[in-house]
């Protein structure tokens, strides 16, 4: 039954119908709370009367709510008002695959782009257990900025509806058509909502209705791919029987007979897709969207070398003298369309430019191999810039330091590291490793000498002066071939942000050594600048700067969709605004699940995402063995990932491991010396293990770094305080505060020092303030449990503590071993805690 327009569906405002099907009416809705468009699908009677499909139904939808990927339609809700069933999507504009099928046939860069973005988006379902089961080109929606969405997840077994209800018994005698006969007369008596997929892109086992995988959506994309191709899909008859009977029994035609202009290799994989036999077909479809982007790179650099025409050449043709200056050499196009196979001497600069035309002009065998003439000259002018071979290696040496400190070598070591990845995601350019470089720390040889030692192209040294809070570091790029300067830049980060100078330096010196960077690889330099910043707001841990990174992440996203360390970064943004007190747990941690198991989906063996969702496991799910599993699997996986280390030692504390947690702790210094954060934790854990002294010393020696790095001075405070040093404790949480902008954390921490102090005055004012805090935004319950405890409360205390327990609080975690819960071991209401965390006494 239609909904009347200007009519209310709960917050949603009935603007206009779009279209109507099977499962009911779609229509353009305001959602009236968030001032949006989005999509209605108002779900029929006929569709919903069936109370188990509708069961069916909301467990898949919401299943398919979880999936976040931008190939995938986002649905925003799934409700009922009135008894009407009804799921709120994003709206997107454009047209299904289906019309523009009907509009003109597409070209192979369309088909390619399409089955790519198609095949991601089942990737990611496919990981979260989602099949689609009704792939289709109605079900496939093209954007007008390039981007496809997949519509539908989840919801194939309650909307599927067959062509008609008819039914034709074959005469053919075969096998094939007997099984067509009767899984047509199954298909068509089937209560509907037990039939998944529409039948001209029913997979084999679909069409049987035996038990399905992951398989039948890459055979129902092979259609949509062949379907593209042809113009037509592979598997046709007048009626259910016919086309079952073609899916069964029946090899479809060769993609060429339909579409000449097919390539070879695209028939290849569609094949492969369409193979009846699941075990022969694709075994992912993560495979399958592999073979099409290397055919799609494949192409375009074919698509590209075919644009570049005879004129484009022939107009003029700029090149370099060995002087460096610039001439421009004048080519008819006469000349290069009779030239061809002209044989270009090894050797030879840019200036003989001149020699090269006139061999053009020489060799007349006719225009059909100008072409390749042509690409043999550009690229022999590109190779040989300013007389000399162009550098496409390069070593970069540990840098020099002039501090004594024993700290310097593991500053000057990590930012040659950090150097030497960021180089490495250059494309075209061979980059030596540190383990290659190391050996030539503080030797007198020239940069010549070591390039012929390594066979390199340039040498990039440096020098480092720590001064204060910040660092004076100078860089030059030698030519090894002649010691010659080639680029050289003087830096002078803050000591909190030397990680960004790393993306700074590599696109300088992809500048400088005129490295040819595609449109591709320029956004992905663009991702991984954005990827540092992110990465750097994050470690600063202030709230503002996690909601940054955050923006930071999502538009390294934007740039490099796949970009599968910006999902573990935003998993740990999540994570932290919980660690920080700055949202809820049930709104943040699973955001940071999603988002590591999308990073997970994208690249399985990413040490930075399996250590997102340790820490998931870890502080929400309390799955004590499956976090440190995933620690330990991340630890594998990456040896020099710092987070995996730092999070491993807090889990081990966590469980009263503390030898273990505080080697672990030390690991996480010596992976990345750079990072203030990592520097500081050994203090966190110093102080879980008791052992207050070093953890001051520790704390205050990573200050002198950064004054205003206010989680070492938490620490600090929080070591101070229990050693009963308790104005300087409270000291250092009024700098934490200020220099945390007001963190909640801290605002708590410090009004417990107080309480601990005997302040009870300004420790009574400050929890009040939390409480007016609480009814705002979120603050853990066991922030006020920490202050009760500190004000002697110890009913209060447990109270909250309750609370925190319901609320999968974080810090709960820590419950065993918090020094600063000591007056509260002797309760019973203590031990019977400690067991519902599942930790033992």
């Amino acid at each position: 039954m239609a909904i009347e327009i200007g009519s209310r569906l709960g917050h949603y405002k009935v603007l206009a119908q779009l279209g109507a099907g099977g499962m009911g009416e779609v229509y353009i809705a305001q959602d009236t709370r968030l001032g949006r468009k989005i999509a209605l699908k108002v779900l029929s009677e006929d569709v919903t009367k069936n109370k188990e499909r509708v069961s069916r139904f909301q467990q898949e939808a919401r299943a398919a709510s979880a999936l976040n990927h931008p190939n995938i339609i986002t649905i925003h809700e799934v409700g009922e008002e009135e008894s009407l069933h009804f799921i709120a999507t994003e709206l997107i504009e454009g047209p299904t695959l289906r019309q523009r099928l009907q509009q003109s046939k597409m070209s192979v860069a369309e088909v390619l782009d399409v089955g790519i973005q198609v095949s991601s988006a089942l990737a990611a379902a496919h990981a979260h257990g989602i099949m689609h089961r009704d792939i289709k080109p109605e079900n496939i929606m093209l954007r007008p900025d390039g981007y496809v969405k997949v519509l539908d997840f989840g919801l194939a077994k309650l909307t599927e509806q067959l062509p008609d209800n008819q039914t034709q018994v074959l005469d053919s005698g075969s096998a094939a058509a007997a099984e067509a006969d009767k899984v047509t007369k199954r298909l068509v008596t089937t209560d509907p909502g037990t039939v998944m997929g529409t039948v001209s892109y029913m997979s084999p086992e679909q069409a049987r209705g035996v038990k399905m995988d992951s398989r039948t959506d890459i055979f129902s994309l092979g259609i949509v791919i062949y379907e593209m191709m042809a113009g037509r899909t592979p598997f046709e008859g007048l009626t259910i029987s016919d086309v079952i009977m073609e899916i069964l029994g029946r090899e479809p035609a060769p993609l060429p007979r339909y579409a000449p202009e097919v390539p070879p290799e695209l028939e290849r994989i569609v094949t492969k897709a369409l193979a009846k036999d699941r075990e022969e077909r694709y075994q992912t479809v993560k495979d399958l969207a592999i073979d099409l982007k290397r055919l799609k790179r494949r192409f375009d650099v074919e698509s590209e070398l075919s644009r570049s025409s005879q004129q484009d050449f022939a107009d003029k043709l700029y090149v370099s003298s060995s002087s460096g200056a610039q001439k421009t050499v004048p080519v008819s196009p006469d000349d290069l369309a009779r030239s061809t196979d002209a044989v270009i001497p090894p050797a030879r600069t840019t200036s003989s430019a001149e020699y090269l035309i006139t061999e053009l002009k020489r060799h007349k065998k006719g225009a059909a191999a100008t072409f390749a003439v042509v690409i043999v000259l550009v690229v022999g002018l590109t190779f040989f810039v300013g007389g000399k071979k162009p550098i496409s290696s390069v070593a970069v040496l540990p840098f020099d330091h002039v501090d004594t400190d024993a700290d310097a070598e593991y500053l000057s070591d990590g930012i040659t590291e950090s150097i030497i990845n960021s180089l490495s995601r250059l494309p075209n350019l061979k980059v030596m490793s540190f383990s290659s470089v190391r050996a030539y720390r503080n030797q007198q040889k020239t940069p010549s000498a070591i390039g012929r030692e390594l066979d390199v192209g340039a040498v990039l040294t440096g020098r480092i002066v720590h001064r204060g809070d910040s660092v004076a570091i100078s860089i030059e790029m030698v030519d090894a071939r002649d010691n010659s300067h080639i680029w050289g830049k003087q830096f002078n980060p803050k000591f909190a942000d030397i990680n960004l100078m790393q993306e700074e330096i590599a696109k300088d010196i992809a500048d400088s050594l005129r490295l040819t960077l595609s449109g591709a690889d320029r956004a992905r330099l663009e991702a991984e600048e954005l990827y540092a910043r992110g990465r750097n707001l994050l470690n600063k841990r202030t709230t503002e700067g996690l909601k940054s990174a955050i923006d930071y992440f999502q538009q390294a996203i934007e740039r490099e969709p796949n970009f599968a360390r910006a999902y573990a970064g935003l998993a740990d943004c999540y994570n932290m605004l919980v660690v920080y007190s700055a949202l809820p747990p049930k709104e943040a941690f699973p955001k940071a699940k999603i988002a590591a198991e999308k990073a997970l989906s994208i690249e399985p063996t990413l040490a930075e995402a399996h250590t997102s969702l340790a820490f998931v496991k870890f502080r929400w799910d309390r799955d004590w063995a499956g976090a440190g599993e995933e620690f330990e699997r991340a630890i594998t996986l990456s040896p020099g990932y710092a987070p995996a280390h730092q999070w491993y030692a807090n889990y081990l504390a966590a469980k009263g491991r503390m030898e273990e947690a505080v080697a672990e702790a030390k690991r996480t210094q010596e992976a990345d010396p750079l990072s203030l954060l990592t520097n500081s934790h050994p203090g966190f854990i110093l102080f879980m293990a008791r052992r207050y002294d070093e953890a001051i010393e520790q704390s205050k020696k990573k200050l002198e770094l950064d004054p205003d790095f206010f989680v070492a001075r938490r620490y600090l405070g929080m070591s101070y305080l229990q050693k009963g040093e308790t104005d300087k404790a409270i000291a250092e949480y009024r700098e934490a505060l200020m220099r945390s902008n007001g963190s909640t954390l801290m605002k708590a921490e410090l009004a417990h020092a107080l309480a601990v102090s005997g302040d009870s005055g300004e420790a009574q004012k400050l929890l009040d303030e939390l409480a007016g805090t609480a009814k705002q935004k979120y603050v853990s319950p066991y922030l006020f449990a920490l202050i009760y405890t500190g004000m002697g409360k110890e009913d209060e205390a447990f109270n909250w503590l309750d609370k925190a327990f319901e609320d999968r609080a974080d810090f709960l975690v820590y419950f065993k071993v918090d020094p600063r819960l000591e007056n509260l071991r002797n309760d019973s209401r203590y031990t019977s805690l400690l067991q519902r965390l599942g930790l033992p006494q």
